[in-house]
Protein backbone atom coordinates (compact mmCIF):
# COMPACT_ATOMS: atom_id res chain seq x y z
CA UNK A 1 0.00 0.00 0.00
CA UNK A 2 1.50 3.40 -1.03
CA UNK A 3 1.37 7.33 0.32
CA UNK A 4 -1.76 7.99 -2.26
CA UNK A 5 -3.86 5.07 -1.27
CA UNK A 6 -4.10 6.56 2.40
CA UNK A 7 -3.68 10.26 2.26
CA UNK A 8 -6.41 12.84 2.50
CA UNK A 9 -6.71 14.43 -0.54
CA UNK A 10 -9.16 17.89 0.73
CA UNK A 11 -6.28 19.81 2.45
CA UNK A 12 -6.80 22.84 4.75
CA UNK A 13 -3.98 25.04 4.27
CA UNK A 14 -3.47 28.88 5.83
CA UNK A 15 -1.17 31.35 3.82
CA UNK A 16 2.38 32.87 5.44
CA UNK A 17 0.86 35.79 5.60
CA UNK A 18 -2.55 34.78 7.94
CA UNK A 19 -2.50 35.36 11.38
CA UNK A 20 -1.78 32.54 13.81
CA UNK A 21 -4.76 33.32 15.49
CA UNK A 22 -6.57 32.37 12.11
CA UNK A 23 -4.18 29.52 12.01
CA UNK A 24 -5.24 28.34 15.17
CA UNK A 25 -9.19 28.58 14.35
CA UNK A 26 -8.46 26.26 11.56
CA UNK A 27 -6.84 23.72 13.46
CA UNK A 28 -10.04 23.99 15.69
CA UNK A 29 -12.65 23.90 13.64
CA UNK A 30 -11.18 21.00 11.23
CA UNK A 31 -9.99 18.97 14.29
CA UNK A 32 -6.74 18.91 12.87
CA UNK A 33 -3.32 19.18 14.57
CA UNK A 34 -1.39 20.32 11.99
CA UNK A 35 -1.64 22.10 8.48
CA UNK A 36 0.04 23.22 5.55
CA UNK A 37 1.23 26.75 4.77
CA UNK A 38 1.22 27.72 1.00
CA UNK A 39 2.54 30.99 -0.56
CA UNK A 40 0.21 32.47 -3.68
CA UNK A 41 1.09 29.95 -6.28
CA UNK A 42 0.40 26.95 -4.46
CA UNK A 43 4.00 26.07 -3.03
CA UNK A 44 4.63 24.29 0.62
CA UNK A 45 6.81 26.90 2.22
CA UNK A 46 6.02 25.30 5.64
CA UNK A 47 3.85 23.64 8.17
CA UNK A 48 1.99 25.30 11.56
CA UNK A 49 1.46 22.72 14.23
CA UNK A 50 0.07 22.11 17.46
CA UNK A 51 4.37 21.74 18.62
CA UNK A 52 4.35 25.35 17.17
CA UNK A 53 1.75 27.09 19.15
CA UNK A 54 2.10 25.90 21.99
CA UNK A 55 5.28 27.83 22.33
CA UNK A 56 3.37 31.26 22.22
CA UNK A 57 3.67 34.28 24.27
CA UNK A 58 0.11 34.58 24.64
CA UNK A 59 0.36 31.37 27.15
CA UNK A 60 3.05 32.65 29.14
CA UNK A 61 6.31 31.04 27.44
CA UNK A 62 9.23 32.74 26.88
CA UNK A 63 8.67 35.81 29.00
CA UNK A 64 11.76 35.04 31.41
CA UNK A 65 14.75 33.70 29.58
CA UNK A 66 15.93 30.44 31.11
CA UNK A 67 19.86 29.56 31.90
CA UNK A 68 19.78 27.53 28.53
CA UNK A 69 18.46 30.14 26.89
CA UNK A 70 21.10 32.95 27.85
CA UNK A 71 23.75 30.66 26.73
CA UNK A 72 22.33 30.53 23.06
CA UNK A 73 23.60 32.77 20.86
CA UNK A 74 21.92 36.16 20.16
CA UNK A 75 21.03 35.53 17.21
CA UNK A 76 19.12 32.29 17.62
CA UNK A 77 17.28 33.91 20.64
CA UNK A 78 16.20 36.40 18.73
CA UNK A 79 14.77 33.96 16.39
CA UNK A 80 13.06 31.62 18.95
CA UNK A 81 11.25 35.25 20.09
CA UNK A 82 10.03 35.98 16.82
CA UNK A 83 8.52 32.50 16.13
CA UNK A 84 6.63 32.98 19.49
CA UNK A 85 5.94 36.62 19.31
CA UNK A 86 4.89 37.45 15.97
CA UNK A 87 1.34 37.37 14.89
CA UNK A 88 2.36 35.82 11.44
CA UNK A 89 2.04 32.29 10.31
CA UNK A 90 5.01 32.68 8.06
CA UNK A 91 6.82 33.59 11.17
CA UNK A 92 5.78 31.27 13.81
CA UNK A 93 5.94 28.14 11.21
CA UNK A 94 8.15 25.42 10.65
CA UNK A 95 10.23 26.35 7.30
CA UNK A 96 11.33 23.31 4.96
CA UNK A 97 8.82 20.83 6.55
CA UNK A 98 9.29 16.93 5.84
CA UNK A 99 7.47 15.44 2.59
CA UNK A 100 7.03 12.51 1.27
CA UNK A 101 6.25 11.34 -2.63
CA UNK A 102 2.85 9.91 -2.71
CA UNK A 103 3.88 7.04 -4.81
CA UNK A 104 6.27 6.01 -1.31
CA UNK A 105 5.47 3.14 0.90
CA UNK A 106 3.64 3.27 4.13
CA UNK A 107 6.66 1.74 6.05
CA UNK A 108 8.83 4.72 4.66
CA UNK A 109 5.89 6.67 6.44
CA UNK A 110 5.78 5.26 9.13
CA UNK A 111 9.57 5.28 9.81
CA UNK A 112 9.65 8.89 9.19
CA UNK A 113 7.11 9.88 11.77
CA UNK A 114 9.14 7.49 14.29
CA UNK A 115 12.70 9.44 13.28
CA UNK A 116 11.32 12.77 13.28
CA UNK A 117 9.01 12.55 16.04
CA UNK A 118 5.91 14.25 13.81
CA UNK A 119 2.36 13.25 13.31
CA UNK A 120 1.63 14.17 9.67
CA UNK A 121 3.39 14.28 6.55
CA UNK A 122 2.78 16.80 3.56
CA UNK A 123 2.48 14.51 0.42
CA UNK A 124 4.17 15.77 -3.15
CA UNK A 125 3.72 14.63 -6.83
CA UNK A 126 6.38 16.30 -8.48
CA UNK A 127 7.17 18.50 -6.25
CA UNK A 128 3.23 20.43 -5.66
CA UNK A 129 1.49 19.69 -2.77
CA UNK A 130 -1.20 16.62 -3.07
CA UNK A 131 -1.84 16.00 0.22
CA UNK A 132 -1.19 15.33 3.92
CA UNK A 133 -0.73 11.67 5.68
CA UNK A 134 -1.51 11.47 9.28
CA UNK A 135 -0.92 8.97 11.72
CA UNK A 136 -4.39 8.70 11.57
CA UNK A 137 -4.36 7.49 8.07
CA UNK A 138 -2.03 4.75 9.04
CA UNK A 139 -4.27 3.52 11.95
CA UNK A 140 -6.99 3.13 9.19
CA UNK A 141 -4.48 1.36 6.75
CA UNK A 142 -3.99 -1.22 9.93
CA UNK A 143 -7.63 -1.44 10.07
CA UNK A 144 -8.33 -2.34 6.46
CA UNK A 145 -5.35 -4.51 5.57
CA UNK A 146 -5.08 -7.90 4.37
CA UNK A 147 -4.30 -10.81 6.33
CA UNK A 148 -1.29 -12.25 4.75
CA UNK A 149 -1.94 -15.27 2.05
CA UNK A 150 -0.91 -18.43 3.59
CA UNK A 151 -1.03 -21.41 1.73
CA UNK A 152 -3.70 -24.35 3.25
CA UNK A 153 -1.94 -26.84 5.66
CA UNK A 154 0.05 -27.61 8.19
CA UNK A 155 3.92 -28.34 6.31
CA UNK A 156 3.06 -24.54 4.69
CA UNK A 157 1.72 -22.79 8.07
CA UNK A 158 5.48 -24.20 9.48
CA UNK A 159 7.76 -23.03 6.57
CA UNK A 160 5.78 -19.19 6.84
CA UNK A 161 6.42 -19.01 10.80
CA UNK A 162 9.85 -20.70 9.82
CA UNK A 163 10.83 -17.23 7.28
CA UNK A 164 8.92 -15.56 10.05
CA UNK A 165 11.31 -16.20 12.92
CA UNK A 166 13.86 -15.26 10.97
CA UNK A 167 13.03 -11.42 10.44
CA UNK A 168 13.27 -8.48 12.78
CA UNK A 169 12.02 -10.67 15.48
CA UNK A 170 14.62 -10.33 18.06
CA UNK A 171 14.53 -14.33 18.03
CA UNK A 172 17.06 -14.53 15.19
CA UNK A 173 19.95 -17.21 16.35
CA UNK A 174 18.01 -18.82 18.81
CA UNK A 175 17.32 -22.15 16.99
CA UNK A 176 13.39 -22.06 17.77
CA UNK A 177 12.23 -24.89 16.08
CA UNK A 178 8.44 -25.07 14.26
CA UNK A 179 5.97 -28.33 13.78
CA UNK A 180 2.34 -27.86 13.37
CA UNK A 181 -0.27 -30.24 13.53
CA UNK A 182 -3.67 -29.87 12.49
CA UNK A 183 -3.30 -25.98 13.04
CA UNK A 184 -2.20 -26.13 16.42
CA UNK A 185 1.55 -25.17 16.85
CA UNK A 186 4.03 -26.40 18.73
CA UNK A 187 7.22 -24.11 19.38
CA UNK A 188 10.72 -25.44 20.95
CA UNK A 189 14.00 -24.12 21.75
CA UNK A 190 16.08 -22.81 24.51
CA UNK A 191 14.15 -19.35 24.49
CA UNK A 192 14.70 -18.31 28.45
CA UNK A 193 13.07 -14.68 28.18
CA UNK A 194 9.45 -13.45 28.94
CA UNK A 195 9.32 -10.99 25.85
CA UNK A 196 10.87 -13.57 24.03
CA UNK A 197 8.36 -16.13 24.57
CA UNK A 198 5.95 -13.93 23.83
CA UNK A 199 7.47 -12.45 20.65
CA UNK A 200 7.38 -16.14 19.27
CA UNK A 201 3.82 -16.75 20.01
CA UNK A 202 2.40 -13.81 18.52
CA UNK A 203 4.49 -15.31 14.93
CA UNK A 204 3.27 -18.21 15.54
CA UNK A 205 -0.29 -16.33 15.96
CA UNK A 206 0.11 -13.98 13.53
CA UNK A 207 0.22 -16.58 10.80
CA UNK A 208 -3.17 -17.78 8.49
CA UNK A 209 -4.79 -21.07 9.79
CA UNK A 210 -2.94 -21.18 13.27
CA UNK A 211 -5.60 -23.02 15.38
CA UNK A 212 -3.34 -22.37 18.35
CA UNK A 213 -0.05 -22.20 20.08
CA UNK A 214 1.77 -24.87 22.49
CA UNK A 215 5.07 -23.93 24.45
CA UNK A 216 7.44 -26.71 25.23
CA UNK A 217 10.48 -23.79 25.51
CA UNK A 218 13.08 -25.75 28.06
CA UNK A 219 13.51 -23.54 31.23
CA UNK A 220 16.22 -21.98 33.04
CA UNK A 221 18.65 -23.88 34.78
CA UNK A 222 17.56 -22.86 38.56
Amino acid sequence: MLVKDVMTIAIVKVSPDNSVRQAANVMLENHVSGIPVVDDEGHLVGIISEGDLIRRTELGIGAIASLAEMAMPAEERAGAYVKRSSWKVGDAMTSAPVTIDEDASLTRVAKLMLERGIKRIPVTRAGELVGIVSRADLLRAILTAKLDETAAGDEAIQRSIAVRLAENTGLEGLDVTVTVADGIVHLWGNVETAECKRAARIVAESVRGVRGVVEHFSRPDS
